[in-house]
């Protein structure tokens, strides 16, 4: 049955993952409570200070003390990373539609209710925010562009900008996602292997330069490219093999194995016809290899078979850790389904 499009029972959660933006708490959250003044849905604003070193942490208090009914709070103990803190606002996130946001001020919180409305109307789980005109250096918007086309072609969900932190989920699709690593850019994807893709789309959003600071999350480098490359290569791996990872590892030892039997029955062959000595050869070396190898893998695949069931039946550890939560909004929200949060116990 379609949901309506009206937003009739459906509650808004954004989740702002922050860190060292000092400077940006108080007027993102004058920004935010600005652009849903009129929302038509209930809706509450979830602050998550990731391990900040400057006065973050007290400027998430002092906007939660003055806006307690629609602010709450979350303080890691350390600094965790984006992916981490993300997931610890969505775990703490009440409403049945879930939006994330940059916390720098280079999105405009007024797209947000517009990109509600459509996954409503149009029925979606996800609508991707793409930063058409991005107001940043070419040496972020190079990189961005190459690693957009290497997600989509590794994973089969073509989109203009992953990397876009402005995107509005349904909540009971985003809940069946665990995010680890550096997981948070390829959430489409994810998404994607419990939903159709043609429920999935992308909307064009402002983006506006950066105001105060520099960015925490968002810097270039070899050590953030290798990290990205190996999170690309495990989530195109779990995105085609999630279910059935012998068929990977399985293919892999079948190939080896089937070319090592078949140096192995080509020597065979040449000794038991011709006479040849095939002890010295070099061949006789690799076809025992392969074979080996091609064992290897085939009993890694049962394994990892095996270890899927046990993931598919267990529940995830959470990869963060709430030293404080301050402020209780969206207790007015319906109460929905999710996994728990991992808070520190006294």
């Amino acid at each position: 049955m379609r949901e309506p499009g009206s937003g009739a029972g459906h509650s808004l959660s954004i989740v702002v993952p922050l860190r060292d933006e000092e400077d940006n708490v108080l007027p993102l959250v004058t920004q935010v409570q600005a652009a849903l003044a009129g929302a038509p849905w209930p809706w509450q604003l979830i602050l998550v200070d990731d391990g900040s070193r400057d006065r973050t942490s007290e400027r998430i208090r002092e906007a939660v003390a003055a806006g307690p009914r629609h602010l709450s709070g979350a303080i890691l103990r350390r600094g965790f990373g984006q992916t981490a803190a993300m997931q610890a606002g969505i775990d703490l996130a009440r409403g049945t539609v879930i939006a994330t946001l940059d916390g720098d001020l280079q999105n405009n919180p007024h797209d947000i209710v517009r990109m509600v409305r459509r996954l409503l109307d149009e029925d979606l789980d996800l609508l991707v925010g793409w930063r058409r005109a991005r107001r940043d250096g070419l040496w972020r918007r190079l990189p961005s562009r190459l690693g957009n086309r290497l997600i989509g072609l590794l994973t089969g969900v073509p989109l203009h900008d992953y990397g876009c932190t402005l995107k509005v989920y349904r909540a009971a699709v985003l809940r069946r996602v665990r995010l680890y690593g550096e997981m948070h850019r390829f959430i489409p994807s994810w998404m994607a292997t419990l939903t159709s893709p043609d429920r999935i789309r992308e909307e064009e959003v402002s983006h506006f330069p950066r105001r105060h600071g520099r960015s925490k999350y968002g810097a270039y480098g070899l050590g953030r490219a290798v990290k990205v490359l190996l999170d690309l290569l495990t989530m195109a791996f779990f995105v085609r093999f999630r279910a059935s990872p012998g068929h990977f590892f399985g293919r892999i030892g079948l190939g080896c194995g089937g070319a090592g039997l078949a140096v192995l029955g080509w020597l065979t062959w040449l000794k038991l016809a011709e006479g040849a000595a095939i002890a010295g050869r070099p061949l006789l070396l690799l076809g025992i290899l392969l074979v080996v190898i091609g064992a290897q893998f085939v009993c890694t695949g049962i394994l990892t078979e095996m270890l899927a069931r046990t993931w598919f039946e267990a529940g995830g550890a959470p990869t963060y850790l709430v030293r404080e939560t301050v402020g209780g909004a969206g207790e007015d929200l319906p109460s929905h389904q999710r996994p728990r949060t991992a808070r520190e116990r006294p």
